[in-house]
């Protein structure tokens, strides 16, 4: 049987280290993709992740199973940590993507195509970035991302209406250069 979160939680609290890991597998990656997508930056994006993490074993206890999912809140502990770089570091660094099977135009150009939307992404004001970013990418519910960010559900819809349509303007060049991405 699998332990719930807040079993694992209570096992790390009495220095389980198995609950731990478990929990670490359990989560890291989500935690991982959104910082990666606020910050551009896998090397930030693996800092926010530890320091998210860190603050699990410094802060776990105050957790609420009654408040919040454990990955809501974690992605929550995760923002907070994530912001704070943006906030020590502003200036985003490109993605690195590995080439796929595809013959060299066709990754050419859908490299070109991920890099603008990238781009477009990380140009967002970070409100409708957290927004877009937890809930079309990492496809949380807007009663989610709102306990996530600690905002109102109407505010996590408002922002993330804003952000798609910023995103739907930056976006727009690509569907009239359809026949030259490079």
């Amino acid at each position: 049987m699998e332990l719930s979160d807040h079993d694992l939680l209570t096992g790390i609290r009495n220095g389980d280290e198995g609950c731990w890991q478990a929990l670490y597998r359990r989560h890291h990656r989500a935690v991982y993709r959104f910082a990666l997508q606020m910050t551009g930056s896998s090397a930030m994006a693996e800092e926010a992740t530890q320091e998210a993490f860190l603050a699990v074993l410094e802060c776990g206890a105050r957790f609420d199973p009654a408040r919040a999912a454990f990955r809501t809140w974690l992605i929550g502990v995760a923002r907070n940590k994530t912001l704070h770089l943006l906030r020590k570091e502003p200036t985003l660094a490109p993605l690195d993507e590995s080439a796929g099977d595809d013959t060299l135009w066709t990754e050419l150009s859908r490299a070109r195509t991920r890099e603008m939307v990238r781009r477009a992404v990380l140009a967002l004001p970070v409100p409708f970035r957290e927004a877009v970013v937890l809930c079309d990418l990492e496809e949380l519910s807007y009663e989610e991302a709102a306990e996530a960010l600690g905002c109102p559900v109407g505010t996590v819809r408002s922002r993330l209406n804003r952000g798609r349509k910023a995103l739907l303007d930056r976006l727009a060049p690509i569907g009239k250069d359809k026949g030259c991405l490079i």
